[in-house]
């Protein structure tokens, strides 16, 4: 007699599932690509295949919040969703800003519908969405933003939209003052969708200057045009314009902010500084989601031919040396920084869930959800990250992706942007 129940069982890694208050050795039974237990032990012979994950954590699908993945449309800038997500360990991705009201309709048919990651989007404010990673300023003016066709095209996807995406910086303040992030905030409110908003200098001033502006007082211009859930991009960011003032200081806007409901998002990418998060985290600016902000200017992929020969993130390389990164890699250098490991995952899974308004389908292994699993290798060393300031931190833990489920189906982790571990 067959007394087979489950098609796959994870055996004896390290689960951690913050919804569900679990962290400790058990096993994982997934069956016609569900969740279908959860126990401390599974017997072997109920699952059709064992894979052994002892000494690996198991945890709920990871969540990636700040993803650039609208390849080709982009230019140079989106990347492969697969090889960002399930390739890398990530089963979710969440492109930020990649398309508008005009381009979301390619976004879901050759993004979202052929992708084997889950995919989903915070809409650009502006008409023209992330072309070429916002090369080209002055496409980004109130003149290139359409509040109606934007809450339309948001509202009439909502399966698909979960945000609007929008930039607070110093280049644009120059240019335009603050009403390109107003009009933002009106979609916001209007479609009833969080806004992530980023900050830290991403375009260059113009020929007239900073036109009186100060990249000091954005943040506390800002702030109060968002609402709770909102999202503060970029917490560590090294840019002007961000949330440590000249002086070096936390803005105090922050804290208030965060307790008012707001929401810091790491977006690690290129804008990443251990100086300026060991500035911040004394001063209570934990991030809630941590998201690794990779694309076509700061990961090591070919260029499209005909596309721009260099751009404002190329000198400011992440990692330098070490030009690869990935989620994972965001979340050591968490730990490296001081934030535990149980307060990291939460950052990954249940609140980017929580942040996308889909906590009764992801972020979680409970029974009954659609099978996401990422399982980590969890080494102990002495191993060497750097940042864009070639900042050395030596972490005695790296977390590496070994493999994940999407929806119960196997993706081993052989992304080739990848980073390699740097011993030290």
């Amino acid at each position: 007699m067959d007394d087979t129940r489950y098609d796959l069982l994870l055996r004896g890694g390290r689960v951690i599932c913050p919804a569900s208050g679990i962290d400790g050795v058990r096993d994982v039974a997934v069956r016609d690509g569900h969740i279908a237990a959860v126990a401390d032990t599974i017997l072997p012979s109920a699952a059709a295949e064992v894979v052994d994950v002892s000494g690996k954590l198991v945890l709920p699908g990871l969540i990636d919040t700040h993803a650039h993945v609208y390849q080709y449309v982009t230019g140079r800038f989106g990347l492969n969703p697969d090889m960002v997500g399930v390739r890398s360990g990530v089963t979710t991705v969440v492109d930020q800003g990649g398309p508008s009201c005009m381009t979301l309709p390619g976004f879901r048919h050759f993004i979202a519908e052929r992708s084997e990651t889950r995919v989903y989007a915070f809409l650009s404010a502006y008409l023209v969405g992330g072309l070429e990673g916002h090369f080209y300023p002055n496409l980004y003016s109130p003149e290139g933003v359409d509040i109606d066709a934007t809450v339309k095209s948001a509202t009439e996807n909502r399966d698909l939209v979960r945000g609007i995406k929008g930039h607070a910086e110093i280049g644009g303040f120059a240019r335009w003052g603050i009403r390109v992030m107003e009009m933002a905030a009106e979609i916001s409110r209007r479609s009833d969708l969080p806004l992530y908003v980023h900050f830290g200098q991403l375009w260059g001033l113009p020929e007239s200057g900073a036109n009186g502006e100060d990249a000091d007082t954005i943040m506390e211009r800002v702030i109060p045009l968002l609402r709770p859930g909102d999202v503060l991009a970029h917490p560590f960011t090294r840019h002007p314009g961000g949330f440590i003032n000249e002086a070096g200081e936390v803005h105090p806007i922050i804290r208030a902010a965060m307790d008012a409901g707001l929401k810091v998002d790491v977006g690690h990418g290129s804008h990443f500084s251990y100086r300026v998060a060991r500035a911040s985290l004394p001063a209570g600016v934990v991030p809630y989601t941590l998201g690794a902000d990779m694309h076509g200017y700061n990961t090591e992929v070919p260029k499209p031919a005909g596309t721009p020969e260099e751009h404002h993130d190329d000198e400011n390389h992440p990692f330098l040396g070490q030009a690869r990164f990935s989620l994972t890699q965001a979340m050591s250098s968490m730990m490296a920084l001081g934030i535990p490991l149980e307060q990291v995952v939460p950052m990954v899974t249940t609140h980017p869930a929580a942040m996308l308004g889909l906590s009764d389908r992801i972020g979680a292994l409970t029974p009954g959800f659609a099978a996401d699993v990422s399982v980590l290798h969890d080494d102990r060393g002495r191993f060497l990250l750097r940042d864009n300031e070639d900042t050395r931190v030596i972490a005695d833990r790296l977390l590496r992706p070994a493999f994940c489920l999407r929806a119960g189906r196997r993706f081993d982790a052989d992304s080739p942007i990848l980073p390699q571990a740097i011993a030290a």
